[in-house]
């Protein structure tokens, strides 16, 4: 299990109106909000609870890159458990309304055990899932 994950965007305001509005119907929510007015810092998404993980959106260079790193130029995939059908549905409109592009609309998915799941393109390029296990 992971503590955190961490991304790197080109526009902090842009990724932020996406996974803000994306990311809702799975239950996560922005839990602060460390932006500066030149755009950099970052934001930090979870569920609230003392012990969960999260999700943080970040511009600027962080302190483990290296020169020449850049956003975006390797995409992540970054798949969000969903705790419904419907959720996933609401994660999938929610990501086009604001910025995403359609990777994949929501439905069952081949895998070992009942998988509903939906894939976004964000605005960085990104692969970013929601899915759902179970009937």
């Amino acid at each position: 299990m992971f503590d955190h994950i961490g991304i790197v965007v080109a526009d902090l305001r842009v990724a932020g109106r996406f996974f803000t509005a994306c990311l809702a119907p799975l239950g996560y929510r922005l839990l602060a909000d460390f932006s500066q007015p030149d755009g950099d810092g970052r934001y930090v998404y979870g569920s609230g609870g003392p012990a969960d993980p999260f999700f943080v959106v970040a511009h600027g260079m962080p302190t483990f890159w290296r020169a020449g790193n850049v956003a975006g130029s390797a995409p992540d995939h970054l798949a969000f458990q969903a705790p419904s059908r419907e959720a996933v549905d609401a994660f999938h409109r929610a990501g086009i309304a604001n910025g995403g592009r359609d990777n994949g609309a929501p439905g069952p998915r081949r895998s070992s055990t009942p998988y509903y799941a939906a894939f976004l393109i964000d605005p960085d390029g990104n692969n970013v899932e929601a899915g759902h296990r179970g009937p």
